[in-house]
């Protein structure tokens, strides 16, 4: 197969993509941009409608905040306790299920021990936001369709990379000639955007396509090839007749386990199997909440794994990239205002990438037709 047939089926395969699945690329992408400050959207709308934290002295115990919060919300059907973010400076928000299916998120003020407030994450903006951006409002079948949206995202960057005309001459790849006809400078602008995003576009669509679909085992496939063995999830053995120990417990042996790391936050154990695990930052960690994880068992209060985070394995690495390749957060701010502007670029590439195919189909048309002129 010669070139000039790889580079034909590379084109029609990047063509037909882009028109096929346009709309939801640009869903993907501008729902992407505003959530690329989703915290301190949500944060500056807490402060307005709850208050912010002033920090006096030392937090309460967390059992005793989460019992304020089990107390408070005793007659909410259902209402069970699964996760709290614990930030310093910030109320602590816990997260819990009730019979409706959606999750309740309540604000407690660490220092004072008050509940701010809460409210249905889904039935936020925000949360619509979210939802739309991740699974189009459409529960598992709506993931699946975008984890395959970013799969495309991922194949039209490749294709698009290929196809760029500055690979034979670069001023030329990143020039756009706004003298010309509008036909050129329309194809200008989609092959500069184009290229400048790419590479971006590229992360994110792996990575979402990773996170959307898990049944693909791309995470299976990185351990593999970075050599790396994966441990099986760890377990609590429960004990006959002995109850799990108290989350002040659990979190004195955490930090007798990483004494100078706080807590980030906390997943609080459904089952008695499950282990109790929860978030740290050590103080070399860069990231808000941090990369460290421990494991517990909630019977025993044996530490059953530390991830730690200032020395992950090599397939930790690359997972733990992710989040910060698909948000922007790797270079801080500037970063995440960069991708802002990608999350952008599907609809003007769409918009550009349209109109090119109009003026070739409108050619092709013209064509035709003077060639049934001339032979009538």
């Amino acid at each position: 197969m010669n070139r000039k047939i790889i580079r034909t089926i590379t084109f029609q395969l990047h063509r037909w993509l882009g028109l096929v699945v346009s709309i939801l690329l640009c869903i993907a992408g501008l729902t992407g941009s505003i959530l690329v400050f989703e915290q301190e959207i949500d944060n500056f709308i807490l402060g307005y409608q709850m208050g912010y934290v002033v920090p006096v002295g030392n937090p309460q115990p967390l059992e005793t905040l989460a019992n304020t919060v089990k107390t408070t919300y005793t007659s909410t059907p259902g209402f069970k306790l699964t996760y709290v973010e614990m930030l310093e400076g910030e109320p602590y928000k816990f997260r819990a299920e009730t019979v409706k299916g959606k999750e309740l998120r309540v604000f407690v003020n660490p220092y004072t021990g008050k509940v701010m407030g809460d409210r249905i994450w889904d039935d936020t903006w925000l949360g619509f936001t979210f939802k739309l951006h991740y699974q189009l409002l459409a529960g598992e079948t709506g993931t699946t369709i975008m984890g395959v949206v970013a799969l495309v995202t991922l194949i039209l960057s490749i294709t698009g990379i290929v196809l760029w005309p500055g690979w034979h001459k670069l001023i030329s790849g990143f020039k756009i000639k706004w003298n010309g006809h509008i036909k050129r400078i329309n194809f200008d602008v989609h092959k500069v955007v184009g290229i400048i995003t790419a590479i971006f576009l590229t992360f994110i669509g792996f990575t979402g396509f990773a996170w959307n679909m898990p049944q693909a085992k791309v995470e299976d496939a990185i351990y593999a090839t970075t050599f790396t063995s994966k441990l099986k999830d760890p377990v609590s053995q429960p004990i006959p007749g002995k109850q799990p120990l108290s989350v002040t417990e659990l979190l004195q042996r955490a930090d007798a386990a990483l004494p100078d790391a706080p807590t980030t936050g906390l997943f609080f154990p459904t089952k008695p199997e499950d282990a109790f695990w929860l978030g740290k930052k050590q103080l070399q960690e860069t990231s808000k909440w941090g990369s460290t994880q421990l494991y517990l068992d909630q019977f025993s209060g044996k530490v059953l794994r530390i991830q730690d985070g200032l020395n992950p394995t090599r397939a930790e690495v690359v997972l733990n990239s992710f989040s910060p390749l698909h948000y922007g957060t790797f270079g801080g701010l500037p970063t995440r205002i960069l991708y802002v502007f990608v999350g952008l670029a599907p609809l003007i590439l769409f918009i550009t990438g349209f109109v090119m195919w109009r003026y070739h189909h409108k050619t092709k048309l013209t064509t035709k037709d003077s060639i049934y002129t001339t032979s009538n």
